[in-house]
């Protein structure tokens, strides 16, 4: 009696479960639409249309349309829209770091050089050991010939990736500078 009971709830809950999914995905087929057709634009380098897809569906409290748009107005070369469409996904999700590792991108396009450096501190809050940032501002730091500097986050790499040519190298020339 008992399995009997166990296997009918079992299968009103994937009837539920189904039926639920069903209604959400019909929900969002807009969403879903809007999506593709914005990542076809993107393939064939139409920034504009790929845009404007997600601009019919926009609600500005989701994370991953901010997100997508904040990377193709950076393709665009739009890059005070992206600066404000990352900005707008960071809030929505602050641990993320994705989207701090995007408005990188057109912070260093516009020569924001302090707010790339400033964001990538606050990854490597989140994420002390990230390979991308520690790697960045070692060449960030060599490029200002602060070489101190550099040499703390390229160390870390070349400890974490000993076989890492780029990193190595980097590290190379902090030693040499120094």
């Amino acid at each position: 009696m008992e399995n009997k009971r166990l296997k009918y709830c079992m299968l009103l809950a994937l009837f539920i479960f189904s039926i639920g999914s069903q209604l959400f995905a019909q929900g969002n087929e807009g969403l879903i639409s809007a999506f593709s057709r914005s990542y076809t634009s993107e393939v064939s380098g139409d920034y504009g249309k790929a845009i404007e897809a997600l601009k019919g569906v926009y609600d500005e409290s989701s994370y991953e349309i901010n997100l997508r748009l904040g990377w193709l107005n950076y393709l665009a070369g739009q890059f005070t829209a992206s600066v404000a469409h990352y900005n707008k996904a960071i809030a929505i999700r602050p641990l993320s770091i994705e989207a701090r590792l995007g408005f990188a991108l057109p912070s260093s396009a516009l020569g924001n050089w302090n707010q790339v450096v400033a964001c990538y501190l606050e990854i490597l809050k989140l994420d002390p050991n990230n390979y991308t940032v520690n790697y960045r501002l070692g060449t960030i730091y060599y490029g200002r010939e602060d070489y101190a500097e550099a040499y703390k986050y390229l160390e870390l790499i070349a400890n974490l990736y000993p076989f890492d040519y780029e990193a190595l190298i980097m590290f190379g020339w902090v030693h040499y500078r120094m």
